[in-house]
């Protein structure tokens, strides 16, 4: 297990030294330079934003991209606005999460048998990725689905994160097409022996939640489905020297 938690903080660090997109470099470092005013004190982070979690994690978890003031603030993803907040008092309630709230990055959070990441790293203009960023970012989470070596359940949290789990899956051979996998809240996605378990929901954004088409109950239920996904499946074996690929990608 040594050697994969090493691999794991070895990504996070080349995640952080990332600069593959102009564009979403100089918009966190604008963000970073003019602040919102409730935090005008903050020392934002502006840089790509590390995963977060158990080393150890059955379950994977995978958003979008960082909030402007958000994660790009604070320097923990989902941490610092609003969507952090649904999501982490859905966790806390699940037994995924220590504490039902997240506001920097030393408040004392730990994550129970999950690790949290996103499609892409850095936080977009109107959190609209392009798509050569989430291709330029693709081969993290790809790396991260090969680190995690007690992967059972993948949660994607939106339409685009979901595709973007496809898409990282299929670098790792998966050789179904995508639309064998229709996006709906709350599906559960049988990919293939010896392939975790992929689950679909609507993201936490305010868009969602204000408007009421993701509520705390249809949240929690997303988590509940892959807790009893996690209880039927086995265990997989600890890491071994073998199971470390070797390639790492760049941070150019």
């Amino acid at each position: 297990m040594g050697l994969q938690v090493a691999a794991l903080s070895a990504l996070q660090q080349q995640v952080i030294s990332c600069n593959r997109c102009p564009r979403l470099r100089a918009w966190c470092a604008e963000v970073a330079q003019r602040k919102r005013a409730a935090y005008r004190d903050w020392e934002y982070w502006g840089k790509p934003i590390p995963s977060f979690g158990d080393p150890e994690a059955r379950l994977l978890i995978v958003g979008l991209a960082p909030a402007a003031h958000g994660a790009n603030r604070t320097g923990r993803i989902f941490t610092g606005d609003r969507s952090g907040d649904f999501l982490y008092r859905v966790l806390y309630r699940t037994g995924f999460a220590s504490q039902p709230t997240s506001r920097s990055a030393d408040d004392g959070l730990r994550l129970c048998d999950a690790w949290i990441t996103a499609a892409v790293r850095c936080a977009p203009p109107a959190n609209k990725p392009l798509p050569g960023e989430f291709r330029n970012c693709r081969p993290y989470l790809v790396r991260e689905i090969e680190l995690l070596v007690n992967l059972r359940v993948i949660v994607a949290l939106g339409r685009l994160a979901f595709r973007a789990c496809l898409d990282a899956l299929r670098e790792l051979g998966l050789d179904r097409p995508p639309s064998q996998f229709p996006f709906a809240h709350g599906r559960l996605h049988r990919l293939g022996p010896g392939r975790p378990l992929l689950i679909s929901s609507y993201h936490p954004s305010q868009q969602n939640t204000l408007t009421g088409r993701l509520t705390e109950a249809m949240f929690r239920q997303v988590f509940r489905l892959a807790r009893k996904a996690l209880q039927r499946l086995p265990e997989r074996r600890p890491a071994t020297r073998h199971d470390l690929p070797s390639a790492a990608p760049g941070a150019s």
